[in-house]
């Protein structure tokens, strides 16, 4: 796996909660196996406790993602930085059996997966996955939804560092609601100004009695 594709992990850990919605689906020790994706040992290791430990992470992660919405570049990287030195990660070059067109290992940086905990593993993913595509792309490529009441977490991969939303259905769902408030809005302006015009006229047939 490439360190960029660990920056998925805060992702995954910060869109289990829904605070708007009062929604959060980090409930069992199921529920965080499950962000384990395709790692089934390091899913094997996670315990009932990991549980109140995982929404510990995920608030701290969602504070980063808050920061670098607002625009502060320096607490986004205040906050994760604390993270990285509470759950500090053990990289290795890894080739595992994938070859080149030549035949040799296709090297690659890795993050070797031998914490104390569940927990203290996947944290150690999550914030240097997210280090590394801060300092890749910058700050303002982590985004929360612009979507109300949505705000789930996002990584902006966009050519023109342009998105906005968490998805295309949120995307949707604004542009349509953007969509009636203008039309509303048509609407309310033109009924103001037939007021206007039939005062106007009242007000002249009046003046010329």
């Amino acid at each position: 796996m490439e360190l960029a594709s660990y920056s998925d992990y805060a992702v995954r850990l910060v869109n289990t909660e829904e605070p708007a919605r009062g929604r959060d689906s980090l409930t069992t020790v199921e529920s965080v196996r499950e962000l384990f994706g395709d790692s089934a040992q390091a899913a094997r290791r996670a315990t009932d406790a990991d549980v109140t430990r995982f929404r510990s992470v995920r608030a701290r992660l969602r504070a980063v993602f808050e920061a670098a919405d607002a625009g502060d570049e320096t607490l986004t990287v205040d906050l994760l930085n604390s993270l990285l030195l509470e759950f500090p990660v053990s990289p290795q070059i890894s080739g595992h059996d994938i070859r080149d067109e030549d035949g040799r290992p296709d090297w690659h940086m890795h993050l070797a997966d031998h914490p104390s905990n569940a927990t203290a593993g996947f944290a150690a993913i999550a914030a240097m996955g997210l280090a590394f595509h801060l300092t890749t792309h910058g700050a303002d490529r982590l985004g929360l939804c612009e979507a109300a009441p949505c705000r789930n977490a996002y990584l902006d991969t966009s050519t023109n560092r342009s998105r906005r939303y968490c998805s295309d259905r949120c995307a949707t769902r604004a542009n349509v609601a953007a969509y009636r408030a203008r039309k509303r809005l048509a609407v309310e302006r033109s009924a103001e100004t037939r007021r206007t015009a039939d005062a106007a006229q009242a007000s002249s047939a009046k003046g010329e009695r």
